[in-house]
């Protein structure tokens, strides 16, 4: 067996573990989940997730610093000012890694009665899945399928 190349490499640069670093913790999944399925405000998120107070506080802050998640102020009559919080851009971007892990739990997670929620296509109402392609358009059907090259950012190690 060949040696992997990775190993000749820096890993300090790896986009994974950037990320992880932003997203990659139990409470600010759930708070997205939530946020995909239009959940605005602290109240809501915290019923539905279960984060203690203090705790969905620090994550929504940290969504918002890192502009995943925006806030915008509301008030109701008789009411003090709040902000609900609303996904930019840069966390729509996150959906196909939220369906991912939906997916991945249907398959392995889910209880007997089957998943407890599914995506469907808001025009046609088909469901949706994910797959893989590269830039030639060809269906990638597993990791099997992809090989790892360095990129212009990875570093050699010395």
């Amino acid at each position: 067996m060949s040696r992997p190349w990775t190993l000749d490499y820096d890993n300090a640069t790896c986009n994974i573990a950037a990320t992880l670093s932003i997203v990659g913790e139990r409470w600010t999944f759930l708070v997205l989940r939530e946020a995909f399925n239009g959940v605005r405000r602290f109240d809501d998120f915290q019923r539905r997730t279960s984060a203690p107070r203090q705790v969905l506080s620090s994550r929504l802050s940290h969504l918002v610093t890192e502009g995943i998640l925006r806030k915008v102020p509301y008030q109701e009559e008789g009411q003090r000012a709040r902000s609900e919080y609303r996904l930019t851009e840069k966390g729509i971007e996150l959906f196909p890694v939220i369906a991912a892990l939906l997916a991945w739990g249907d398959k392995y997670a889910a209880g007997a009665p089957g998943p407890s929620v599914v995506l469907t296509h808001r025009d046609c109402g088909a469901h949706v899945g994910l797959k893989l392609t590269c830039d030639d358009g060809h269906v990638l059907e597993s990791a099997r399928d992809v090989t790892p090259a360095p990129g212009p950012g990875a570093r050699r190690v010395a």
